[in-house]
């Protein structure tokens, strides 16, 4: 009787070897693991039947063969993972960092900061989006944001999600390659077709190739600021109570603060991005953590005029003075997302509990984002800045 062995390829710890075994193991990504094991299965059953009477070095040929038909299997499927749907602009790469850009055009150089915390600046009139990391510009793109009756929406947005591969439930099942969303209404950002002016049903369309450079770059809880205007300079988004209503709301926690005067919980919401905003009206200060309340000081608000519309981003290092705020603490660098006053130049003007400011020292991060408004944040009849979360 003849004996017949069935020979599968194992890729284990890096390493392609033969086993008289059924099915391929240890495959390091899912996707990979299933192609490769219907494909080497197949071919395994119908090549290599008998191999007992083969010799070593013909095992050897096949093994290197099926090494490479491995790695090509791995490489297909991670390029079919995300593919650029036909209708979308593929995008085409510019060597110029500041200048027009066409529908399509793009400008990456990520290696000019390769760390730090990252901002997106998306300006609606002018159609175009910068990217950058730790105060340095490291690339722009054309965009297409929302047309006539579907505006995307101006203001301070965090990434809530990611997904590389992702449809529109609302929209016909459309495909959005590389979509990371800013709010839970429908407004994300992801690859789509820039007909050159506002085209979208409110989300911002990138050019399907600097879509991908974007996705790689950001990370979940990331900020993006949308404005109206040809410097960015943001409305706070307006989402009714949705930072100021958490589920273990009582009125407590919005009672007037007396003079130097502060709440802290950080326990409520353990871990996540920090954003604090500073409101004139109300004449406070407020700390959220991951979208939640963890803290609010009250505020007093030295000097004349207002205090504006001002977005700041904490980066990386600080300025080698004092901080005007938290005592004994090194002064820390900020990029202005706006156009107005310094970071310093703000700070000088605002006075609260000093020990309130050294909690808030040792827990913010590169990337924190502050909020300046003389608007005020207890929503009243409809007028007030709320953070989109």
């Amino acid at each position: 009787m003849r004996r017949v062995e069935y020979w599968t390829l194992v890729l284990f710890e890096g390493e392609l070897t033969f086993s008289a075994a059924a099915s391929v193991t240890r495959l390091s990504d899912d996707s990979i693991a299933e192609s490769a094991q219907s494909a080497l299965n197949l071919f395994c059953s119908l090549a290599l039947p008998s191999l007992t009477l083969l010799s070593a070095a013909f095992l050897n040929h096949v093994m290197k063969f099926l090494k490479i038909f491995a790695l090509f299997l791995a490489l297909l499927t991670a390029v079919q993972a995300v593919q650029q749907p036909s209708f979308h602009t593929k995008g085409t790469p510019t060597g110029k960092a500041t200048g027009p850009l066409k529908p399509g055009e793009y400008w990456w150089k990520p290696e000019l900061s390769p760390s730090g915390p990252l901002v997106v600046l998306v300006s609606i009139p002018e159609q175009t989006m910068h990217v950058y990391r730790n105060g340095i510009l490291i690339g722009r793109s054309s965009v297409s944001t929302g047309s006539k009756g579907h505006a995307t929406p101006g203001g301070v947005f965090t990434i809530l999600e990611k997904k590389q591969e992702h449809y529109s439930k609302k929209y016909d099942n459309a495909p959005m390659p590389n979509m990371q969303r800013l709010t839970w209404t429908g407004i994300a950002m992801h690859s789509g077709n820039l007909p050159g002016y506002p085209a979208s049903h409110g989300c911002i369309r990138l050019p399907f190739d600097f879509s991908q450079l974007l996705f790689s770059a950001t990370s979940k809880g990331g900020t993006v600021v949308v404005g109206d205007g040809k410097t960015p300079v943001p409305h706070l988004a307006s989402n009714p109570g949705l930072l100021l209503a958490p589920k273990d709301f009582t009125p407590e926690m919005l009672h007037p603060l007396a003079h130097n005067e502060y709440d802290w919980n950080p326990d409520r919401s353990p871990s996540g991005p920090i954003t604090i905003v500073v409101s004139a009206a109300d004449r406070a200060l407020y700390v959220y953590r991951n979208g939640n309340p963890i803290g609010r000081a009250a505020l007093e608000v030295n000097g004349r005029g207002r205090l504006g519309e001002q977005v700041f981003s904490l980066l990386e290092g600080t300025t080698g003075r004092q901080s005007l705020l938290a005592p004994g603490r090194s002064a820390l660098r900020w990029m202005s997302v706006s156009s107005g006053a310094s970071a310093e130049k703000v700070a000088s003007r605002l006075r609260f509990n000093p020990e309130f400011a050294s909690k808030i020292y040792d827990i913010i991060t590169p990337g924190t984002t502050v909020i300046v408004t003389d608007q005020p944040v207890v929503r009243n009849r409809g007028n007030a800045a709320i953070l989109e979360g």
